[in-house]
């Protein structure tokens, strides 16, 4: 028998799973059954009101800061919480597919750009250590944190390249980079001068749990009361 199907096969669970199985359980005893009626409206569809777009790092689940019933939020997750340029060349664009279905079908209302402290992805691009490494060894997130290139040079040139206070700012601008990429797609321009999409950014820092705000007038991100 092939190894790959011995190994599908193998149905003992790992240590892992097996704290996963526990959650499950957990969550069935506390968050299904109390709470059947919700989950039976969910069966009829989803209505969100918000679109997050979050960083997939394992300390930011955006459920969980905002700590919202299931159905509230419509999520995106990957690398540093990026959103790329509006661009229609071939290829599987998951951040662009995932943000047309939340505006042109849910019709959300508002897409949340969420960073984060601590975040690898901007680390990384800020100080270009993953630069010039193959895919499978690097390459792909090289590839992909390159969106920052442009938004490193006046960070490096202010704050370096190590340190706290240099990442930070790495982080908090990626999110504004985030946010004027959504702004070249056609249907998020259209319905933010219409009024009916806001587009705001946010920051989660990991070392205090103090959510803080994007002013796009001032540029600053303020901590939450």
């Amino acid at each position: 028998m092939p190894r790959a199907i011995a190994g599908a096969m193998n149905t003992k669970p790992t240590l892992e799973l097996a704290g996963l199985v526990e959650g499950y359980r957990r969550f069935r005893a506390n968050g299904w059954n109390p709470r059947r009626e919700r989950w039976a409206a969910l069966r009829e569809g989803q209505e969100p009101r918000v679109m997050v777009i979050a960083c997939s790092d394992s300390r930011v689940d955006p459920a969980q800061i905002f700590d919202v019933d299931p159905g509230q939020i419509f999520v995106v997750r990957n690398v540093a919480a990026m959103v790329p340029p509006f661009e229609t060349t071939p290829g599987h664009h998951g951040v662009s597919a995932a943000l047309e279905f939340a505006i042109q079908v849910l019709k959300v209302g508002e897409v949340v750009v969420l960073g984060h402290g601590m975040c690898g992805g901007c680390k990384a691009a800020l100080t270009q250590e993953m630069h010039g490494a193959e895919p499978g060894e690097g390459g792909f997130v090289a590839d992909w944190i390159s969106m920052l290139d442009e938004a490193r040079e006046p960070v490096a040139a202010q704050y370096g390249t190590e340190g706290r206070d240099a990442e930070r700012a790495m982080e908090q601008a990626a999110v504004k980079v985030s946010l004027a990429n959504l702004r070249t797609f056609p249907c998020v321009k259209a319905k933010e001068e219409r009024g009916s999409l806001v587009l705001r950014g946010a920051f989660f820092a990991i070392s205090d749990g103090v959510l803080h705000l994007l002013d796009e007038d001032s540029g600053e991100f303020a901590p939450v009361e």
